[in-house]
């Protein structure tokens, strides 16, 4: 049923993607406000790594028994998991029956009004959020910061930027400088800014807005830092030095997202923050299709024996770099051939993504994403790899890719990658 109210209501927008804080607002103040009933609120913007923040941030929380309703997006396999509510028993994905209910409510309160699918979602996801007790809500940004529909909490208890880069440039720019000032947007003041690692080109503007309306800062690489030695996790500030295991999940990048859910914690929790939960917080974060390796089964039956399957949803350059940084690295430790299996949207930068990969990939197989009628189609996707100097095969499927890719010797290591959307794709397949 909640289907079908998702469809009726993007039908109240011509438009998926619209920018603006006027909708909300009024829909908001039909429903009471719920935005100023919520729990207190960790809001995060940024272009990359938030999810995987949010859930080293959720992980470390539940380890100490706090309860923590998570808001993200877009959602993979199914709607539900945009919206999760701590409970009892654990947090888990919102239900259909509150989620109908709560949509249904807004619907009402919207009065046919124009508004966007997100906007109308997250003002929904707000009454769950507020009708349901947690000690914590953890709140992403959809895209942007300052016109983000997310951005109705007057007074977050502490809000975070992860790492900016280039992508959505028709909406929020097409410098580093002017996306960092639409998720500086976030910065409300008083309340503090964890600051992932950044390029100076963004934390100039972040800097400057945070002093502009006194948000104080605590800032990677000067207020703390973290990095990998000796196969263990150390964070460090000027006071106080950890040592923690490795997160979970993979990559370079994510002890990056550690350190900045370990320092956002220290804000939020304070003195009640221990040792044992950040171990046990950073070792049980689990976030689905950022350097995810598949387990066996599902689409291992297309696939050579011995076949690593990998799966990413990272889809712009600073993303791609990421993914190949992590390759690289692995491919040090254990060498294999590594094929890649490629599907992007049109809206995407798909040279810049590909080209980090050079050197480290025997051969592309590209995809269509099925469902997704602004995805590239194969062919011209595999024209832009081969542009690049890749060996490029466009292919109809997933499957096949893996298929073609069984056919040498070695069994490869292969790398699905290029968008969530296509991720979301290979997680049922793989179901």
């Amino acid at each position: 049923m909640s289907d079908t109210l998702l469809e009726r209501l993007k039908a109240l927008h011509p438009q998926s993607i619209d920018l603006s804080l006027g909708r909300i607002e009024r829909l908001l103040a039909a429903l009471g406000s719920p935005q100023d009933k919520l729990p207190p609120v960790v809001h995060v913007a940024g272009t990359n790594g938030k999810g995987s923040t949010l859930a080293f941030l959720r992980a470390i929380a539940e380890s100490m028994g706090k309860g923590a309703h998570v808001y993200t997006s877009p959602h993979l396999v199914d709607f539900h998991e945009r919206i999760v509510l701590a409970g009892p028993h654990g947090a888990a994905p919102i239900s259909e029956e509150v989620l109908v209910d709560c949509l249904a409510r807004a619907e009402a309160a919207n009065s046919g009004e124009l508004i966007t699918l997100f906007e109308i979602t997250t003002a929904a996801a707000f009454l769950a959020f507020a009708e349901a007790p947690a000690d914590l809500l953890l709140l992403e940004t959809g895209l942007g910061g300052r016109l983000d529909a997310t951005n109705m909490v007057d007074k977050p208890l502490l809000t975070i930027i992860t790492p900016i880069s280039i992508d959505h440039v028709s909406f929020l720019g097409e410098t580093l400088a002017e996306i960092a000032g639409e998720k500086a947007g976030i910065l409300k003041p008083g309340v503090p800014c964890i600051v992932g690692r950044q390029e100076a080109e963004a934390f100039e503007v972040i800097a400057r807005r945070a002093e502009q309306v006194g948000a104080p800062l605590h800032v990677f690489g000067r207020d703390f830092d973290t990095f990998e030695q000796q196969g263990r996790l150390v964070f460090q500030t000027a006071s106080r030095l950890l040592d923690l295991p490795l997160p979970r999940l993979a990559g370079r990048h994510q002890i990056d997202n550690a350190g900045t859910a370990i320092a956002a914690a220290s804000v939020a929790f304070g003195e009640a923050l221990t040792q044992r939960a950040l171990e046990d917080g950073i070792t049980n974060a689990h976030w689905p299709a950022r350097l995810e390796r598949l387990s066996v089964g599902g689409l291992h039956a297309y696939a050579a024996e011995g076949t690593e399957i990998w799966l990413d949803g990272g889809h712009n350059e600073a993303g791609g770099q990421a993914v190949a940084d992590t390759l690289a690295a692995l491919d040090e430790r254990v060498p294999r051939p590594v094929h890649v299996v490629w599907g992007m949207m049109e809206t995407k930068d798909a040279q810049r993504f590909i080209a980090p990969f050079k050197g480290l990939v025997e051969r592309v197989y590209t995809v269509p994403i099925p469902g997704e009628p602004n995805a590239f189609a194969a062919e011209p996707l595999a024209e832009i790899a081969r542009a690049e100097g890749f060996d490029a095969v466009a292919v109809n499927s997933v499957p096949e890719a893996l298929l073609r890719s069984a056919s040498g010797g070695e069994p490869p290591r292969v790398l699905i990658c290029g968008s969530l959307y296509l991720a979301g794709h290979v997680l049922k397949l793989h179901a």
